[in-house]
C-alpha cells in the first residue's frame, strides 16, 4: 500500500462527510454545483475533452475543492453572485488579474501566489460545467480562453556542492544520510521518499528501485553515486528489516528542522534561486540534485529517467541551469567544417607518406640489386687475381 504522508484521501473522505447536509459559508447554489462537480471529478466522469480521463487523486481532489470553494466565496463578495456560474468574462478577467497584481490578497494581506494554478482550476470547473450543460443542449461559451495559465516559477533555496556538504557536517546522524539521499537520488519528497522500502536497494545498496506504484510518473532503477556507503551503514545501526520503510519520518518536522539548520549556517539572506535560506525544505534537493547531476549526465534522455521526468522542460524548471560553468574547449572550437578541412590535410598527408614509403622500397631494392651485382663483379676479381 502506498504511504499518504499527507493524509489526503483522509482529509477529503473526512470532509466530505461533514458537508452531506451543504458546504457551510457558501451559497446552496454554490454548494451543490460544487459538489456535483467534485463528485463526477472523484468518478472521473464529464471530464473536458482536452484533459486526460479517469477518476482525480484525492491530492486533486483537495486542490479542486479548496479553489472551488474559494471562488464562490470571493465571487458572492464581490461580485454578489450566489452561483459560480453566473461570472462573465469581464469579471473574471479582472478577478484574475486584480489576484496577480495584489489587488486581491489573502486573509493574512500577502499576495497570492501561483495564480497560474487558480487559473487552470477554474478553466478545470468551467469546462465541465459546458460539457454537462451540452448534454443537456445548452451551449456554453467557454469564457476562459483568455486566462493566463502559465506556470509562475515559485522561488526554492540553492546550495552549492559545499554547502550542502557542510549542511551534513553539522546535521544530526539521521538527518545526515536523508540530506544525501534526497540530494544524490532527487527522489521526490515526502511521496517517492517514504514510500521506499530496504527491500528496494539493490546490488549492495548502490542502486534504487523506485516502484511504479510509488511514482508521481514512472517507475524507474537509479545507481547511488554518493550515499551508497552511508544508506548500508544506516539500515545496519537501525536493524531494520527488507519490508521496513526506509526513512520513516514526520515531513513537517523535517522541514521545520532543515529550516532552523540552514538559517543557523547560512543566514535569511535569499539564495540564488530566491527563496531565503531559512526556508529550505526536502523538496529543494530535489532542484539542487539537478543541478548536480545535469553536467554530469551525458544524455538528456538519461537525466530525465532519474528523476522521473517525461519532458524536458522539467530540467530547466529544476534546476534554472544554476552552479553550472562554460566547459567549452579549443577542440570544441574545431567546427565540422575546420574539422573536415583538417581530415583532408591529414588523409593527403597519409598518402604521400604511402608514395614516400612505396618509394623508399623502390630504392631499397634497387640498391640490393646494385650490392648483389657489386658483390658478384668482387668476386669475379678475387678469383682472376688468384690465378
Amino acid at each position: 500500500m502506498k504511504l499518504d504522508p499527507y493524509k489526503h484521501k483522509e482529509r477529503y473522505l473526512k470532509w466530505k462527510e461533514k458537508i452531506q447536509s451543504g458546504i457551510p459559508e457558501i451559497s446552496k447554489l454554490n454548494s451543490d454545483l460544487i459538489k456535483a462537480y467534485l463528485n463526477d471529478m472523484e468518478r472521473g466522469i464529464n471530464i473536458s475533452n482536452m484533459s486526460s480521463k479517469g477518476s482525480r487523486s484525492f491530492i486533486r481532489l483537495n486542490s479542486l475543492k479548496e479553489r472551488t470553494i474559494f471562488f464562490a466565496k470571493k465571487f458572492e463578495e464581490l461580485f454578489k453572485m450566489n452561483k459560480i456560474t453566473y461570472i462573465c468574462e469581464e469579471q473574471l478577467i479582472g478577478f484574475f488579474s486584480d489576484m496577480k497584481n495584489g489587488n486581491i490578497k489573502r486573509i493574512n494581506g500577502r499576495s497570492y501566489i501561483s495564480v497560474d494554478t487558480y487559473a487552470k482550476v477554474f478553466k478545470a470547473f468551467w469546462h465541465w460545467h459546458q460539457k454537462i450543460n451540452k448534454k443537456q443542449g445548452k451551449d456554453i461559451p467557454d469564457i476562459t480562453s483568455d486566462l493566463d495559465t502559465k506556470q509562475e516559477k515559485p522561488n526554492w533555496v540553492y546550495l552549492t556542492e559545499q554547502e550542502i556538504k557542510l549542511l551534513c557536517e553539522k546535521a544530526r546522524y539521521q538527518y545526515k544520510v536523508l540530506i544525501m539521499f534526497l540530494f544524490d537520488t532527487g527522489i521526490r519528497a515526502p511521496t517517492e521518499l517514504m514510500n521506499i522500502r530496504v527491500s528496494d536497494l539493490f546490488n549492495n545498496y548502490k542502486e534504487l528501485n523506485i516502484r511504479e506504484e510509488a511514482s508521481k510518473t514512472f517507475g524507474r532503477r537509479i545507481k547511488l553515486m554518493i550515499c551508497s556507503d552511508l544508506i548500508k551503514s544506516y539500515i545496519s545501526e537501525n536493524n531494520l528489516e527488507p519490508n521496513d520503510f526506509l526513512f520513516k519520518i514526520s515531513p513537517t518536522g523535517v522541514n521545520k528542522y532543515l529550516k532552523r539548520l540552514a538559517e543557523t549556517l547560512f543566514g535569511k539572506n535569499p539564495s540564488p534561486a530566491g527563496a531565503k535560506y531559512s526556508e529550505l525544505t526536502m523538496y529543494d534537493f530535489r532542484h539542487n540534485s539537478c543541478c548536480y547531476w545535469l553536467p554530469r549526465y551525458k544524455s538528456e534522455s538519461a537525466l530525465k529517467y532519474r528523476f522521473g521526468w517525461k519532458s524536458s522542460d522539467k530540467i530547466h524548471y529544476y534546476s534554472e541551469l544554476l552552479g553550472m560553468k562554460d566547459t567549452i574547449s579549443e577542440e570544441d572550437m574545431l567546427v565540422d567544417l575546420t574539422k573536415t578541412e583538417i581530415e583532408k590535410r591529414l588523409l593527403k598527408a597519409e598518402k604521400e607518406k604511402e608514395i614516400m614509403q612505396e618509394r623508399l622500397e623502390s630504392i631499397e631494392l634497387e640498391m640490393a640489386k646494385i650490392r648483389e651485382v657489386t658483390d658478384q663483379l668482387h668476386m669475379e676479381v678475387i678469383v682472376k687475381n688468384g690465378r
